[in-house]
């Protein structure tokens, strides 16, 4: 990947209220633009009834897709800022609706850039968001008192490796997924407390994200 970027997990909806207006921002995962399209369609319909229904989204691992829309409200003042949060979170493959209802009372042109962003905020908050990582599947044989400092170097370096699988028999084999960046400093170290005593057959390369320490691939 060309930069560290964060992954919607689970979306969310986060809500503020200025100057009696209601700013609803419901932020979803996504992963293409038809997909896009059919979610703006149909927050539109549950929300048919706002005066605004403003959205930004970036797709793709380079943010390749960046689209926003202000839906009526002066140009630059809703869907423009509301990519600029998105951009500044280093978030990727989401969507943001933000829905408004008017309270009768105008915000001019810094206000509602300042509630379209604060609500897109406040939306990113409510969703689950992990850091999206590219991992190394590392398959070790090792026996069990190897095995023993093995689990102990894996516990101090959760962050960068994960334990994927770990088969007992006649002897240890356990499936690894180290975080590429962290590859070459992981050998070193893994050779260093086990003597080079474990056999090291590398795997696939996975896309991951972890939540609440739980590994999830993408």
């Amino acid at each position: 990947m060309a930069q560290a970027q964060k992954v919607v997990l689970e979306g969310g909806v986060g809500e503020i209220v200025e100057k009696k207006s209601r700013f609803i921002a419901s932020v979803f995962p996504v992963h293409g633009e038809e997909e896009v399209l059919g979610i703006i369609e149909s927050m539109r319909k549950k929300y048919w009834d706002a005066r605004h229904n403003c959205y930004a989204y970036i797709l793709g691992e380079n943010r390749e897709v960046q689209r926003y829309s202000d839906d009526g409200e002066p140009g630059g003042t809703a869907g423009r800022p509301m990519l600029d949060i998105l951009l500044a979170e280093d978030v990727t493959d989401c969507l943001v609706v933000v829905t408004r209802y008017f309270g009768g009372t105008l915000l001019g042109t810094g206000g509602l850039v300042r509630a379209y962003q604060q609500s897109t905020k406040e939306g990113l908050l409510s969703a689950k968001i992990a850091q999206k990582k590219k991992g190394i599947v590392l398959n070790l044989e090792m026996d069990y008192t190897t095995a023993g400092k093995v689990q102990y170097l894996i516990g101090n370096e959760e962050e960068n490796v994960c334990v994927v699988d770990t088969a007992y028999t006649d002897k240890v084999v356990m499936q690894i997924l180290v975080c590429e960046d962290f590859r070459d400093a992981f050998d070193k170290k893994l050779t260093e407390v086990t003597n080079g005593r474990v056999t090291i057959n590398q795997g696939d390369i996975k896309v991951y994200a972890l939540a609440d320490k739980k590994l999830i691939f993408l």
